[in-house]
């Protein structure tokens, strides 16, 4: 589909070069009329500051508000230390993560809509980030076939100002960063290396910023330098994530690099961290990094088995050396010979349990129950716990020196409430695998349900993130938006902490999509905020409507109102 936006090429103050005037003359007579692109309010919404924690959030995604000024210090400072072509490559680089990462919001938020209403998302968000408001001139885009050709207006760039305050008007293109954006976002959207080139800028004198992008191939030799291409080779964009583990917080990146540090030696590592964060993939994770890869992965949970058959379970069994033992056979400790034993929960071992395993560990051998032959084991032991031992050892529970022999490596993981960037990428990963499982197609979250989660504590942890998708997949139903009240059941809080941002770009408390804490607490929240009544009313009346699909009638019983009186009250407000 090729698509023009109201301006030509005579329309800016530099004529471009002439192979870009032909290539737009020609595109010019296959121009069709574009859709009406959207407003931005949908992504607006999905703007959340929580100004207890620090943080500000789009779309589950963990943002800054930095000082231009501050910006271009640090710009100065590497041009001055690093040079300006360095300089260009890593704020190109920065730029094409930037743009990756809102190529996959992009796809989330707008993957039902027309291909140019999803692609302007981008353009939309580069806006919302403060960064530069851009003005679509012509596109040729086709994702089936692969084609693209791009042309847009930058007007007054925050990265031309932070030029401009240091060096003043120059004779080189200097947005950088903007243009890695341009290229890294228009190469994930469409499946193909995207180069953009600015062949107009403000910090050379022109008014506005022009840019033209197409597929790199198309590109001619001399039309590029070492620094239009580099981001292409430092950056993959089909190898961002961790693919074995979700997450991208640093806690959660801190926890991977410990485990990554000790995963080519021997060496006896203790997970720590509450209930549901993750231990035993971690553990997993080790093993597979580890020289023992090609060894079993044994796993017992010490909490799961009876005092009476742990030593059994751990060590093995002789036939016959206990009423019941019918037969021989090996225990987690031979059955993870030449791999990796993985004992969660560590703490619930009963004391005589535990002196028998500190043997095992020490010597590397091990009798069955009921045997007097002594076994020699090759094991790794990996153990996790979500209780204090220091704790457990000072209240005589659990012995000192298995405290001391397991507790060599320690590596602790974070709680989910204490990685709160991880959870919009664990809930994407969890409604993708249970969506496919259950043969659904799910059209995403609603920006409130988003918002709830990003506010809620998670007791459990990760392993009650999963199970609420779970359950949210079945009851939004095929071709379905998960919404608050498909997360979260009624024994759950809500927790509205967060701040959204009003359509005249104020910061405003949003209506909670799940339970408030308290009637008391929703209505300090509303009189903080000075709601005229009006305002209140009609942004009852809209929640209301959307929740129900439009409903009318269905609005009108949760209001406890007649239809009638809804569709008056929504007439006024509309008309006034």
């Amino acid at each position: 589909m090729t698509v023009a936006f109201g301006r030509s090429v005579h329309d800016f103050e530099h004529p471009p070069d002439a192979a870009a005037a032909q290539l737009e003359v020609r595109m010019s007579e296959a121009v069709i009329l574009s859709p009406p692109l959207p407003d931005g309010t949908d992504l607006q919404a999905r703007l959340r500051f929580a100004p207890s924690e620090g943080r500000i959030w789009l779309d589950g995604q963990r943002m800054l508000l930095l000082h231009v000024e501050s910006f271009g210090a640090l710009r100065k400072e590497l041009i001055t230390s690093q040079g300006i072509a360095e300089a260009r490559r890593l704020l190109t680089r920065m730029g094409y993560v930037s743009g990756l990462r809102d190529a996959d919001m992009a796809r989330r938020i707008r993957g039902d809509r027309s291909v140019i209403e999803a692609f302007h998302t981008g353009p939309q968000l580069h806006a919302l980030e403060g960064i530069v408001q851009v003005e679509p001139v012509r596109m040729d885009i086709d994702l089936d076939s692969g084609r693209y050709f791009g042309e847009f207006l930058w007007h007054d760039s925050s990265e031309d100002s932070a030029h401009l305050s240091e060096y003043g008007i120059g004779d080189e293109p200097a947005c950088w960063m903007q243009l890695g954006y341009a290229s890294g976002y228009t190469t994930a959207f469409m499946g193909r290396p995207i180069l953009y080139r600015e062949v107009q800028c403000r910090s050379m004198g022109d008014r506005h910023c022009r840019i033209i992008g197409r597929p790199l191939e198309e590109w001619t030799d001399s039309d590029l330098t070492d620094a239009d291409v580099a981001h292409f080779r430092d950056t993959d964009p089909k190898n961002q994530e961790e693919n074995y583990l979700v997450g991208r917080s640093t806690a959660f990146r801190a926890s991977v690099e410990r485990i990554q540090r000790v995963s080519d030696t021997d060496t006896t590592v203790l997970i720590l961290g509450e209930t549901g964060v993750g231990k035993g993939r971690m553990a997993q994770l080790l093993h597979e990094r580890s020289r023992r890869r090609s060894g079993p992965f044994v796993t017992l949970n010490c909490a799961a088995v009876p005092e009476t058959l742990l030593e059994a379970e751990l060590f093995g069994v002789m036939r016959g050396a206990y009423t019941g033992a019918v037969q021989s056979r090996p225990g987690k400790f031979e059955r993870a010979h030449g791999g990796t034993l993985f004992l969660d929960e560590i703490g619930t071992m009963p004391l005589q349990a535990q002196a028998k395993l500190l043997r095992a560990l020490q010597e590397r051998e091990i009798e069955r129950v009921g045997d007097t032959r002594t076994r020699h084991v090759d094991v790794r032991v990996v153990a996790a716990t979500n209780v204090d031992l220091c704790q457990e050892v000072n209240e005589g529970r659990f012995r000192r020196d298995l405290y001391y022999r397991v507790n060599v490596f320690p590596v602790r993981l974070a709680a989910l409430r204490e990685r709160r960037d991880d959870i919009r990428p664990l809930v994407d990963h969890f409604l993708t695998v249970y969506a496919e499982r259950s043969g659904r197609h799910i059209r995403g979250l609603t920006d409130r349900a988003l918002s709830a989660l990003l506010a809620y504590d998670f007791p459990g942890n990760i392993r009650e993130l999963e199970n609420m998708v779970e359950r949210a997949v079945v009851l939004a139903g095929d071709g379905g938006r998960i919404d608050v009240q498909h997360l979260f059941d009624e024994s759950i809080q809500g927790d509205a902490r967060l701040l959204g941002i009003s359509d005249s770009g104020t910061l405003e408390v949003p209506l909670p999509g799940g339970k408030p804490g308290s009637v008391s607490d929703l209505v300090g929240a509303l009189l903080e905020e000075q709601l005229p009544f009006e305002e209140l009313e009609r942004r009852l009346l809209e929640a209301a409507v959307e929740r129900a699909d439009g409903n009318l009638s269905e609005a009108a019983r949760v209001l406890g109102l007649s239809r009638p009186q809804v569709a008056y009250r929504l007439r006024k407000h509309r008309d006034g």
